[in-house]
């Protein structure tokens, strides 16, 4: 098998490793000041296509790609051992990878004849998605809203645990809650997919007629890109996640005008989304997010 990459960015070679990934500043809300910046982990969209056919898009951290293809082929029964694949094109653009992978005829015959789109799964509800532009769609940004006073935030970890009766009796689930912009947690919804609550907490907002730009909605999962197209797209203004967002979930949430914050365990909310003001404009920031 034979590996070569289209360098459309500069990278060392075509299974390169991880990089280091990048730093974002954010303002700690219970000051209003930029507090520095964080490492967040990089995510990108890799489409996958086996002698010419579009087969998925899968959000992976750019690394390491030609392992992923070699064991996502394997595992995926699109080839029953290495030797057939016979080559990986790796293609490289600013958002998005893509793998060019050439398999034996015989493993592309039976990929015909036995075509199927991969099975949505409770962890990546992009992974399936056959074209980039599905995975990283044209959205409408949102109208700038000013992000929640830092006050709603105190004792929510423990008011979501509360919450989430399900989660209480098995565990192993997610939840998407609504917190009104006086603090009050009005709507929870359980699932083993993070994105299937979002989805359940956002028609139960749409039959309750609430106003998507009041208040806030809270994940208890990570940030994935497409719980951010899933708030763009319902029109909500503010996102809060329990564990950090990824470089490329800030990107889009800045570039459409959610406003995107982290609730870490043990300290102040951190607000990623929108970009913290520069220097001379902190004072500002500060005053609005302290009431003053």
């Amino acid at each position: 098998m034979t590996c070569t990459i289209t360098p459309l960015t500069q990278l060392s070679e075509a299974n390169f490793a991880a990089q280091k990934p990048d730093h974002y500043q954010y303002v700690e809300m219970n000051t209003g000041r930029t507090q520095g910046s964080k490492a967040l982990a990089s995510e990108t969209a890799l489409s996958i296509s086996f002698n010419g056919i579009s087969y998925a898009v899968m959000m992976v951290t750019p690394g390491n790609i030609e392992d992923f293809v070699t064991g996502f082929s394997l595992s995926s029964g699109v080839v029953q051992s290495a030797r057939e694949i016979h080559d990986v094109q790796l293609s490289v653009g600013q958002d998005s990878l893509h793998a060019a992978v050439e398999i034996a005829n015989r493993a592309f015959w039976a990929l015909k004849s036995q075509r199927r789109q991969l099975a949505g799964t409770s962890g990546c509800g992009i992974c399936g998605v056959e074209a980039l532009e599905q995975a990283l769609p044209s959205l409408e940004a949102l109208p700038e809203v000013a992000p929640p006073k830092p006050a709603l935030f105190a004792g929510l970890r423990e008011r979501i645990q509360q919450a989430q009766v399900l989660a209480q009796h098995s565990g192993a689930l997610h939840a998407a809650l609504y917190v009104t912009d006086v603090g009050e947690l009005a709507l929870c919804r359980e699932d083993i997919g993070r994105h299937n609550a979002l989805d359940k907490l956002i028609g139960a907002m749409v039959r309750a007629n609430v106003n998507p730009e009041q208040g806030f909605v809270v994940m208890t999962s990570r940030c994935s890109l497409e719980l951010i197209h899933k708030a763009v797209r319902a029109r909500i203004a503010t996102l809060v996640t329990l564990s950090a967002p990824t470089s490329l979930t800030v990107q889009w949430a800045r570039r459409h005008h959610l406003n995107l914050v982290h609730l870490p365990k043990n300290s102040a909310p951190r607000l990623y989304s929108p970009a913290p003001i520069q220097d001379n404009q902190t004072r500002k920031q500060h005053c609005y997010l302290n009431g003053q």
